[in-house]
């Protein structure tokens, strides 16, 4: 498995497997899959906010699936807190794949200065609990009955980690990861 920053080439795929998430599963709460132009747009985003952006594919190329990094929130005091995000295309579940690349995600979001790391699990889907926990998240909350789809209520399941020295240090307070909250 190769896990890399992802690119607009990768747009086809990233698209094919959100709007897999989207029409079937739980992770996302979006009713209607978005186009590619509005993924390229997210991605956009993202990337010039300074966030990581990762995808990993096979040793042939194919795609397996794709996680970013993301502001949980836009008001200042938050830019030390970053929402992970992943998405596996439905071939690549159960190999390991999401691990790998929460993981990279991890690392990166170290590297750039982040001090913790928040997981917002829709549907508290247990696949996606278990990956954190082997990744070092705690439970730190769930709201019940906070999405509909399917046909059912979803519960949505929160879960953070440190990273790096978390909050047993004050951060420099010149210096912000990301380009977000840069004046």
């Amino acid at each position: 498995m190769i896990i890399r920053d992802a690119t607009p080439a990768d747009l086809v795929e990233i698209t094919r497997i959100y709007a897999d998430s989207v029409f079937t599963g739980v992770a996302s709460y979006e009713l209607v899959a978005p186009d590619e132009a509005e993924m390229e747009r997210r991605m956009s985003a993202i990337t010039e906010g300074g966030y990581p952006y990762l995808i990993a594919t096979d040793d042939e190329g194919v795609v397996l699936g794709y996680a970013y990094a993301s502001a949980f929130r836009t008001r200042p005091a938050y830019r030390w807190l970053v929402e992970d995000s992943i998405y596996l295309a439905p071939e690549a579940r159960g190999r390991g794949v999401g691990r790998a690349l929460l993981e990279a995600l991890i690392g990166r979001c170290e590297a750039l200065g982040f001090r913790q790391m928040v997981a917002v699990i829709g549907g508290a889907h247990p696949a996606s609990i278990a990956v954190h926990q082997k990744a070092g998240f705690v439970s730190s909350g769930m709201i019940s009955g906070s999405g509909h789809k399917h046909g059912r209520w979803l519960d949505t399941v929160f879960m953070q980690r440190p990273l790096g020295e978390g909050k047993a240090t004050d951060p420099d307070p010149d210096t912000y990861p990301g380009t977000l909250f840069r004046v």
